[in-house]
């Protein structure tokens, strides 16, 4: 992005519909707020037809307008135009909403979990025709989308083949009871967590091993978060996501809001309230810790803080 179409304003005063309907026509088209008064989108035909549209709007109306373009020259000035274009607050609001839905569904009959469902699909496709630099967050609420249809085929398709896929399936937890699990040294959020979850929920006699590469795994160990591990990153999920998947532990809401966490602190994409507080308290123990084994019993210690302080909500 060099450049931005920029419309510069200024309405009458006593027109509050005229006011309303400018602020609306802006919004939907997705513009980003440079000052008051000050619209911009970046550069491309459709935006300035936007922009065209509304200047001669406003002047019908009585009103100031004028559109012009702006050239960023400054890598610093192009990265801080695109913030005014972060939607990832916009697609955290709609996977809140895809939650609750999902978790409304048992109440619910096909005929309004199929109205949920396209509600929130439009939701999520007019956020996808503005989002001009999409990233983590947009991936994530695609996901939720389709795991939400998913889940209504699921609970309303009853008989009917259900959608596989052929990288990750439901696993017995019964077969990976008293493992090695091996990771890489020097963990961090998504190894130390994904530790958590398998000593909490998979294996409560796991005993972990820090590697330098994946030729040091040791034979016949569970290996995890690491190139050609049996668990590790898919897709738009991470380890943490993959291992809460396959052992289906997805329904525990507690761990779906650690999940959101880690996920955000490893990969971004959608902003999660906790996760700046789950990452400071794991950088003060890493910076006291003696080792990884050490590093890894603090670690238990904060997430289980987590998880019973999520349990009671």
């Amino acid at each position: 992005m060099t450049s931005l179409q920029a419309l510069v304003l200024s309405l009458p005063t006593r027109d509050s519909t005229l006011r309303m309907r400018v602020w609306r026509a802006l919004k939907d088209a997705g513009c980003g707020v440079l000052r008051d008064g000050v619209y911009v989108l970046p550069a491309a035909p459709a935006g300035g037809t936007v922009l065209a549209a509304m200047e001669s709007e406003i002047r019908s109306a009585g009103g100031f307008a004028m559109t012009l373009e702006l050239r960023l020259k400054a890598a610093g000035q192009r990265a801080q135009v695109r913030k005014l274009f972060d939607r990832s607050a916009d697609y955290g609001a709609l996977v809140r909403e895809i939650e609750a839905a999902k978790a409304a569904l048992p109440r619910l009959g096909p005929r309004k979990a199929q109205t949920a469902l396209r509600r929130l699909r439009r939701w999520f496709e007019k956020l996808a025709q503005i989002d001009f630099f999409p990233g983590q967050a947009k991936r994530q609420a695609g996901d939720a989308v389709a795991a939400l249809e998913r889940r209504i085929r699921e609970i309303h398709s009853r008989g009917e083949p259900r959608a596989s896929g052929k990288r990750l399936r439901l696993l017995d937890a019964t077969r990976y009871r008293g493992r090695v699990w091996a990771t890489r040294k020097d963990p961090w959020v998504d190894r130390l967590a994904s530790a958590w979850l398998i000593k909490r929920f998979i294996d409560p006699a796991a005993r972990f091993v820090w590697i330098g590469a994946p030729r040091e795994r040791p034979r016949k160990a569970v290996g995890f978060d690491f190139d050609g591990a049996e668990f590790t990153h898919a897709g738009n999920r991470v380890t943490f996501e993959i291992l809460l998947a396959s052992f289906g532990l997805g329904n525990d809401p507690a761990i779906a809001a650690i999940a959101a966490a880690v996920h955000f602190l490893d990969v971004g994409g959608i902003p999660v309230g906790d996760a700046k507080g789950l990452e400071t308290l794991l950088r003060g123990i890493k910076e006291k810790a003696r080792d990884d084994d050490a590093l890894l019993a603090e670690a238990m210690r904060i997430l289980d803080h987590f998880y019973s302080a999520y349990a009671q909500r």
